[in-house]
């Protein structure tokens, strides 16, 4: 299938990048990414996907649009309050880019549905502060085999790195399990400047661009953080534990895991 003259002019600046061309945009709009919450970190990387020509949006949010969300979730607006965040994230993109296929799923995600969801996506993006949501999303990118974009912020500070299952460091190489609730504040308790989420959310989008075109080097290994503060970009080497309890030479957790959550609602 060719392009329309409509789409060779919205994705000209793409198609004339050597790294990307014709066949690289033709990717891009077979391609399906999820993104799991359409709050902080998931309004820009929905956005930027969508403008990028990504041809299927998958967002889960269980959430409705609240007054206190609209300093960093900048896909919606004033007059979305109290409508789901799902709904309202579909509308802006579907406006942005009808060549775009948005797929809603108004829910939390559970052991339950994960699977079913997950697997027909090519690229998961983490966009979720909630520490149980992490740890299942990264556990069924393992078992589904499904590259993982994690991301997460709180006050000043954010961190992102990309997981490629059974090849690099996955979410419980570094983290192992969740804290216990309560240990670790949450954005609600703690605060968090609302750019912080353009800055994670779009290198997110980056790097699931770059996963579906198979270009540059993914955020793989390497775990980085961003101080907004001190405008200081810091990169920290992560390995594959071989001892990874999900991921490891002699994996204990086989099954999916509901572990009690606190939403932060980033």
């Amino acid at each position: 299938m060719g392009f329309t003259d409509e789409q060779i002019k919205r994705y000209s600046r793409h198609i004339i990048l050597p790294e990307v061309g014709g066949k690289g945009q033709k990717k891009l709009l077979d391609s399906r990414v999820l993104i799991i919450g359409a709050g902080g970190l998931g309004s820009p990387a929905a956005l930027y996907l969508a403008a990028a020509g990504v041809g299927t949006i998958g967002l889960i949010d269980g959430d409705v649009v609240d007054l206190s969300n609209l300093q960093r979730q900048i896909i919606h607006y004033t007059p979305d309050l109290g409508k789901p965040k799902v709904t309202s994230a579909k509308e802006k993109i579907e406006s942005l880019n009808p060549d775009v296929n948005v797929k809603v799923y108004h829910c939390l995600l559970t052991s339950k549905n994960v699977t079913e969801i997950f697997r027909d996506y090519d690229v998961i993006i983490d966009g979720t502060d909630n520490f149980p949501a992490k740890f299942l999303a990264n556990d069924a990118c393992v078992f589904l085999n499904k590259p993982l974009v994690h991301g997460g912020i709180l006050r000043f500070v954010g961190q992102v790195y990309s997981i490629i299952p059974h090849k690099t460091a996955c979410y419980r190489c570094v983290f192992n399990s969740p804290p216990p609730p309560g240990l670790i504040p949450t954005c609600q308790e703690a605060g968090v400047v609302g750019v912080l989420a353009g800055v994670i959310g779009t290198i997110q989008a980056t790097e699931a661009i770059k996963l579906i075109l198979g270009i540059g080097e993914p955020l793989t290994d390497r775990l980085m953080t961003f101080d907004a503060q001190k405008m200081e970009f810091r990169e920290i080497r992560i390995r594959k534990n071989p001892k990874c309890p999900v991921c490891g030479e002699d994996p204990t957790i086989k099954e999916l895991i509901d572990y009690e959550q606190e939403v932060c609602n980033i």
